[in-house]
């Protein structure tokens, strides 16, 4: 299995270094979160995209897709009322998928639960439906630059739109695009979802409609610093993988740091690949 590190935890490094520390810890790629490279992304160039590639190449890593999308630039929505706000963000996650492509990335992870959420005032049904036209136009360009753009279940404490695996899986078969899928974040699922992450996986991936998965616990820590058991997990994912049901990476994607980035991100992939050795998969 090939495991990814979400950048932002080592933000606090020059982009070349996060990539030297990562490769040097055991993983494979960066899952790159588009305000670290630049404090608008919408000023990166296509020659910087590419020159981001090349220096994580050089650097013994790839970049395997992004995350944490709309951040940046401030103020954007996917189900605000007004449709100049809306165009100018489905602008901006468009962008992203050609940064995406240019870098080398696979997939988009679209989380931004702020950025989606029912406005106040608004039913549950319009905000959806908003939604679903501006991803609509994500994914119309994602299958132009050939990667696959992901809508992220999230858990009700961060948003209240799409907060479970078959909700969103509803609104992937809804677009209907090859190039718009959705994905597991374990930290999520295990608070969302009312069977555990080996048996959601093993029910969701035979469909074709998952392709990411992001490994972190409930407690938003990384994988191990928590109550949930990721043997399993890993388990199914290995299962998946062998009969053609998963094709993507793993990424690494802690929230609370302990006992800091550095200390994290070392103590995940350490724990995983031990994980993996433990059940003949190394």
């Amino acid at each position: 299995m090939k495991f990814a590190l979400c950048n932002e935890v080592l933000k606090a490094l020059p982009f070349p270094e996060q990539c030297r520390v990562a490769a040097a810890l055991g993983y494979d790629a960066l899952e790159v979160a588009p305000f670290t490279l630049a404090a608008d992304p919408m000023d990166i160039a296509d020659s910087q995209a590419r020159e981001f590639a090349r220096v994580a190449r050089e650097h013994g890593v790839e970049i395997s897709g992004l995350h944490w999308l709309l951040v940046a630039p401030a103020g954007l929505s996917i189900v605000s009322s007004d449709g100049a706000l809306r165009q100018r963000s489905t602008a901006v996650m468009q962008r992203l998928v050609e940064l995406c492509a240019l870098m080398g990335g696979r997939y988009l992870v679209h989380g931004s639960p702020k950025q989606r959420s029912v406005p106040p005032g608004e039913t549950r049904a319009a905000a959806l439906e908003r939604a679903r036209e501006c991803l609509a136009a994500a994914a119309r360009t994602a299958q132009q630059c050939g990667v696959i753009y992901c809508i992220e279940p999230l858990s009700i404490a961060e948003t209240d739109l799409l907060n479970t695996v078959e909700e969103a899986v509803e609104l992937v078969q809804a677009i209907g695009s090859p190039a718009f899928s959705t994905m597991i974040d374990c930290s999520a699922a295990g608070q969302m979802e009312r069977e555990d992450i080996a048996a959601l996986m093993r029910r969701w991936m035979p469909t074709g409609h998952i392709a990411h998965v992001q490994v972190n616990d409930p407690n938003r820590r990384g994988p191990g610093q928590g109550n949930m058991r990721f043997a399993p997990i890993l388990e199914a994912l290995h299962e998946m993988k062998s009969a053609g049901q998963y094709h993507g990476i793993v990424a690494v994607e802690p929230f609370d740091y302990l006992p800091d980035g550095m200390g994290s991100a070392a103590r995940a992939i350490g724990y995983l690949r031990g994980l993996e050795e433990a059940l003949g998969h190394a």
